[in-house]
């Protein structure tokens, strides 16, 4: 059971604290959840990814034990899946989210040893998330522009009485308030024109989360998010989740932080979750901010 445990959503309450530590010569990436309200501990591990080029893309495997990191295990999560730009990313489940979903066919899938996955649990390939990042015609001067489309999440279940498709509760401390970070060091005319205008449309009845627009700090000149105290060093990787009002008028669900990610040292980067996403949808979001993107820097 401890593979469905990674698909289970955050607590509605709080922040659930986690950090991501890089490993560069190897190219994999370890989830930890956080024991202590310290930036660094020890931890508890959850989920390993590693990073494999393709001529045409990249792939992030997810995986239960980061010693067996390969697509045919039965310790195999899910993936995740860029275009050549770095622009485009699909998530993949490696069970089906919901009753009905559509398996995406791949060779791997074809190669799983059959005895070590339940035969009641088909194993495959689902994509349940869509992400993309705008081409970022100011260059490095100014922040990235992200969107993901939660394709295995109603837009309802942000709202009054809704529900994910998974319920859990956990409950942890809430976390202490502290300055803001910056995040860039420049500005420009056109940046405020540049924050607010439209990405790709969203599937129909499908949860969009946007990352929260930075302000421009006049005393600091930078652009600045406040993290709580879980940032620590300014990065075009980081950044904030919320959920888009794409159905109607923006209210307080809008304004809570889904999802943030930021650095706090040269390999290791604190990662923050809460309902309706889970740890396996938040560390492969998180993946695709790593990757280089060669049009948006």
């Amino acid at each position: 059971n401890c593979r469905f445990a990674f698909h289970y959503p955050g607590p509605k309450d709080c922040l659930l604290q986690c950090f991501i530590k890089r490993n560069r010569s190897t190219q994999t990436y370890h989830l930890y959840l956080g024991l202590t309200n310290a930036l660094t501990d020890d931890g508890k591990f959850l989920l390993a990814a590693r990073k494999s080029r393709r001529p045409t893309c990249t792939d992030y495997i997810i995986s239960i034990r980061a010693e067996d990191m390969s697509k045919g295990s039965s310790t195999y999560v899910g993936k995740l899946r860029s275009n050549f730009l770095g622009t485009k990313f699909t998530v993949f489940d490696g069970q089906p989210p919901h009753a009905g979903a559509k398996m995406t066919k791949s060779r791997s899938s074809r190669l799983v040893n059959l005895k070590q996955v339940s035969p009641r649990v088909p194993f495959g390939n689902y994509p349940i998330t869509h992400i993309s990042y705008e081409l970022n015609m100011l260059g490095s001067r100014g922040p990235r522009k992200m969107q993901c489309i939660m394709d295995s999440i109603p837009a309802t279940s942000i709202g009054p009485g809704g529900v994910a498709p998974t319920q859990a509760e956990f409950s942890f401390s809430k976390v202490d308030l502290f300055p803001s970070i910056p995040i860039f060091h420049s500005k420009s005319a056109g940046m405020e024109n540049f924050l607010s205008g439209p990405l790709s449309g969203q599937k129909d009845g499908a949860l969009v989360l946007r990352n929260k627009a930075p302000r421009w700090h006049e005393q600091l000149q930078c652009w600045c998010l406040n993290f709580h105290g879980r940032v620590t060093v300014a990065s075009v990787k980081n950044f904030q989740l919320v959920a888009s009002p794409e159905n109607g008028p923006a209210g307080p669900e809008h304004e809570k932080i889904i999802l943030q990610f930021g650095k706090v040292g040269k390999d290791l980067f604190t990662m923050d979750y809460r309902y309706p996403i889970s740890a396996f949808q938040a560390f492969a979001i998180c993946l695709s901010s790593f990757d280089t993107k060669i049009a948006c820097e």
